[in-house]
């Protein structure tokens, strides 16, 4: 395919504009202006929307192929949920904190403010901000009101506690926050082992941050006795919600002893995920968090009926994104929460982790189980039967772009060698399983019986095999396809 400055034809226009009837701005000074012309394809505008248009078929997207990228649940989102955002894009964000906006976004207010109740209900927390603007923000938004909270008790604390399994944002959060971070390694049987949890609490422990269920795939069925040695040393719970599409329905992590969760809206409530955006970490809190929630916080007047702006509390954290945050996205997310509704949320989370499992027992055959037991929403294995022929799990995943799928996860979680992590999500079929399930199968016999042909994969894309050390230290990316 041609690049599209290759297919410029000097004198060539997609469009002309109509002359000018504004008067003439003062001439800028010669420093200002340019020495040349700036060098723009001239095209016509229907070679502009073909090149384009080829452009996004040489990549992956779950429009087109099955995309199991594991703790990431990139599930299909609905065009459904495009229209309900579509419904208040005449709204300006900033409209409800001019004087008197408050009276003419209440539809904008109500359902940010409905949907702060459902994922409450959903979490089992008593109140939600929407304000951070993906999981990572959430989570820093959650360690700083967990650090707010210890500030007003007057709380000399200093560490956070995370298993070895976490994702690396948690770590990494609770570090911005201020706090150091003591790690908790994995047991044999896939959960934070509980003996070296009880040596690492101490009354200087702010917070135990965990997914749950946890990165491998399992459910921590100690999670309540974890939360009361938390709380024994006046420590909080932090949920990462980034697994949440596993359990909805069946467990509310705040009953299970969490006081703080952020919520992966672009992972869990059908809105759309990847490119670096967009996202939304809404957070929820329990009762004894809500005074540090971020600034403006959205409140129901019992009186008059009206939602009006709490703008000002000297125990909140203070304001953490603009407006409310990605508004578009949380439009989508409560749509699907109400076109779902309870009984559709805890089908979409048993869906999931059939559709996990199903893969799992298929595929064991075929690759290493580092833990074999039931699991939720996604099945981690290991490579290392095919590393023992010279194959590694980076070589599969090329592999699966040749055959026409987005590749999962590789090399994470990184307490697994050679780590390959699936997560199917609810939304595809037993028949787009078993293909993949063929195709994983077809990649374990190659590399048992022609090793040597991985080294060259991919062959079909437009760019082949990359060092990938160095593609990520010297990236070059050009605009013009």
């Amino acid at each position: 395919m041609q690049l599209i400055y290759e297919q410029s034809v000097p004198g060539r226009r997609g469009v002309r504009l109509p002359a000018s009837d504004v008067p003439p701005a003062p001439e800028l000074p010669p420093s200002l202006l340019r020495g040349e012309p700036a060098a723009l394809p001239e095209v016509s505008e229907l070679d502009m929307v073909r090149h384009f248009t080829n452009l996004s078929r040489r990549n992956f997207s779950v429009d087109t192929t099955f995309y199991p990228l594991g703790s990431c649940t990139m599930k299909y989102n609905a065009k459904v949920l495009e229209n309900a955002a579509n419904l208040f894009a005449p709204l300006h964000p900033m409209t409800a904190l001019l004087p008197g906006g408050e009276a003419c976004c209440q539809g904008a207010l109500g359902m940010l403010y409905d949907l702060g109740q459902l994922l409450a209900d959903v979490t089992g927390m008593d109140e939600v901000t929407t304000q951070p603007l993906a999981g990572a923000h959430g989570e820093m938004t959650g360690m700083l009101l967990i650090a707010a909270y210890h500030r007003a008790r007057g709380n000399r604390k200093r560490y956070v506690v995370v298993p070895d399994s976490s994702h690396g944002t948690n770590p990494a959060s609770a570090a911005m926050v201020g706090y150091e971070i003591i790690t908790v390694p994995t047991a044999p049987y896939g959960d934070m082992a509980m003996e070296l949890f009880r040596q690492a609490m101490n009354d200087e422990v702010a917070a135990v941050m965990m997914t749950c269920p946890n990165t491998l795939g399992l459910f921590n069925p100690h999670i309540r006795e974890i939360a009361d040695i938390a709380h024994s040393h006046d420590a909080l719970m932090y949920y990462d919600g980034a697994n949440l599409n596993a359990i909805m329905g069946k467990v509310r992590p705040g009953d299970v002893g969490f006081d703080v969760i952020h919520v992966n809206l672009h992972k869990t409530f059908g809105t759309p995920h990847g490119g670096g955006g967009p996202g939304a970490g809404p957070v929820g809190v329990k009762k004894g968090l809500s005074p540090y929630l971020p600034m403006p916080r959205i409140v129901h007047d019992e009186t008059s009926g009206f939602l009006t702006l709490e703008l000002d509390n000297p125990a909140s954290i203070g304001r953490t994104a603009n407006f409310f945050g990605n508004f578009s996205v949380m439009a989508k997310a409560y749509a699907y929460l109400i076109m779902l509704g309870r009984e559709g949320l805890i089908q979409v989370s048993e869906q999931a982790v059939l559709n996990a499992n199903y893969i799992k027992e298929r595929l064991k055959p075929w690759y290493e189980l580092p833990f074999d037991l039931t699991c939720m929403h996604e099945c981690v294995f290991s490579a290392s039967r095919q590393l023992a022929h010279g194959v590694h799990a980076i070589d599969i995943a090329k592999f699966l772009i040749d055959r026409g799928y987005h590749p999962p996860t590789v090399y994470f979680p990184l307490i697994v060698k050679e780590a390959i992590m699936i997560e199917p999500t609810e939304t595809e079929s037993k028949a787009t399983l078993d293909a993949f399930i063929e195709t994983m199968i077809e990649a374990a016999q190659l590399a048992e019986r022609d090793p040597a042909a991985f080294a060259a994969m991919p062959v079909t894309m437009p760019v082949t095999r990359l060092d990938e050390t160095r593609a990520a230290r010297e990236q070059q990316v050009c605009c013009s396809g």
